[in-house]
């Protein structure tokens, strides 16, 4: 369990690759990204407990998640929710949602928090902390990589099991729907449909997440 950012200000201390491919990442607006910007602007004009909660519960177990991938230390882990949130509390007045989404903000400092952590913890070099920033700022082709395995994984958890099933043994298994069908004792026609539903509601939930058009 991470627990919360503290709320005075501390001090500083499928197989997705093949998903993505199909269902590639943008930056588009939803509801759900405005909803966050709103929330990045009240944190910038000082109303800070409602927002950064708020935040917190949108992006805090992401954090985590990554960091755990990113450090392979769960203490490390937790420093980086709470480097991130730090960050995110000191520069939220430079947020400017023309330039880019929420996600890309806080994952930006993230990757920063990363870095830092990495450097600090006095490992060997990483292709994370080594990699160069892209335009948007987040950069590193291993760092977007951890972040959309992330994405993915927990977009398919909100599959039915049946459909999140299928797609797993086709993707992660990289058994062809026939060899799925065998495997499971099912109709082909079964895997098929099973497969069409699955796709479309992994897109609509990736589109919900603003990482699809």
């Amino acid at each position: 369990m991470v627990a919360r950012p503290r709320r005075t200000e501390p001090e500083m201390s499928a197989n997705p690759s093949v998903i993505s491919r199909v269902l590639p990442r943008t930056e588009a607006a939803s509801p759900t990204a405005l909803d966050e910007a709103a929330l990045v602007a009240l944190l910038a004009t000082g109303d800070r407990e409602e927002a950064l909660a708020a935040l917190y519960d949108l992006y805090g177990r992401r954090l985590y998640a990554l960091g755990v991938h990113l450090l392979h230390d769960r203490g490390l882990a937790e420093d980086l929710v709470q480097e991130t949130f730090v960050r995110l509390w000191r520069s939220a007045d430079r947020y400017d949602p023309r330039r880019s989404s929420v996600r890309t903000f806080i994952y930006t400092l993230a990757r920063r928090a990363a870095v830092d952590l990495w450097r600090r913890s006095s490992r060997e070099p990483s292709a994370i902390a080594d990699a160069p920033e892209t335009e948007d700022g987040v950069g590193g082709a291993a760092f977007d990589e951890v972040v959309m395995r992330l994405d993915v994984g927990e977009a398919l958890d909100t599959l039915t099991p049946a459909h999140r099933e299928v797609l797993e043994l086709q993707y992660h298994g990289d058994l062809t729907q026939t060899q799925v069908a065998e495997r499971l004792g099912i109709p082909l026609g079964t895997v098929k449909t099973r497969t069409l539903y699955a796709l479309r509601a992994l897109a609509t939930e990736l589109k919900e997440r603003g990482l699809v058009d």
